[in-house]
């Protein structure tokens, strides 16, 4: 696998605008913080981040929890980190100062929030650094090997219910995601189940009609949340249009949802 040139932090960011970040809430002030101690101080090694595995961790470590539009996730507990840079780099900051902000944010996350201390650690800390300074705040898609880096959320083929047997897994790369949005069944008592290999909590809800992002059906059956394991739900199904989905906070409003079919 290739390796691409890393940044490295040298300059500081135009501190007017981190403190409009600090004015917006704890977690942002928290990335704000930490700029503000680290402008001007280089990150020591990571001469050869690794572009590629810094979307797949943070992908798989971060997205849960992150909106990054280039990432594709759209996790709504921490910072949209696109938001939180945009002003900054608006100024005038680099891409370097972004780097050093996010790589000290995972060495020494704010104490009041979720983020756990050395999520990532080591090389791996300095490739998802390097990742997040080079898309955050970008339009556009990542392209050549970093677009296949991670499989788009539900673009997997559909499900297809067999024997009663109907298996939707959630992404195991931890996307707030299905690893497909789209399902057919056979009228009758369906066993649908859920592998979630992850380590985001997940699990799958089924509802009449097709409501997309919002609830507009009635729901007919849930399994239970899980990681690591598979959830199961038993629901009884006519002919016509459901919505598969799952109930965490957010996530259904992130894109954890698809059409079941059955006919």
């Amino acid at each position: 696998m290739s390796r691409t040139q890393a940044l490295t932090a040298s300059e500081p960011a135009p501190r007017s605008s981190l403190r409009r970040l600090m004015a917006r809430g704890p977690a942002l002030a928290a990335l704000a913080a930490v700029a503000l101690g680290t402008a001007g101080c280089s990150v020591k090694g990571g001469d050869n981040a690794n572009l590629i595995v810094g979307k797949q961790q943070f992908v798989a470590k971060c997205g849960s929890c992150h909106t990054l539009a280039r990432g594709e996730t759209k996790g709504v507990v921490g910072p949209n980190l696109d938001e939180a840079f945009r002003a900054s780099l608006n100024e005038g900051a680099t891409r370097d100062t972004v780097r050093g902000v996010v790589e000290k944010q995972i060495q020494i996350p704010n104490p009041e929030g979720a983020m756990p201390k050395n999520l990532v650690s080591g090389a791996t800390a300095k490739d998802v650094s390097a990742y997040v300074a080079q898309v955050v705040s970008k339009s556009g898609k990542d392209s050549g090997l970093l677009a296949t880096a991670v499989q788009a959320p539900g673009a997997g083929k559909p499900a297809v219910e067999k024997g009663g047997k109907l298996s939707i897994a959630a992404s195991p790369s931890g996307q707030l995601a299905y690893v497909t949005n789209k399902a057919s069944a056979s009228p009758g008592a369906v066993t649908v189940e859920m592998p979630n290999m992850s380590g985001v909590a997940h699990n799958i809800a089924i509802e009449t009609g097709e409501g997309g992002a919002t609830a507009k059906g009635s729901k007919i059956g849930a399994s239970p949340f899980t990681t690591k394991t598979t959830a199961t739900v038993n629901v009884t199904l006519k002919p016509g249009s459901y919505t598969f989905f799952c109930e965490a906070p957010g996530h259904r409003q992130a894109g954890m949802y698809g059409t079941l079919t059955v006919k």
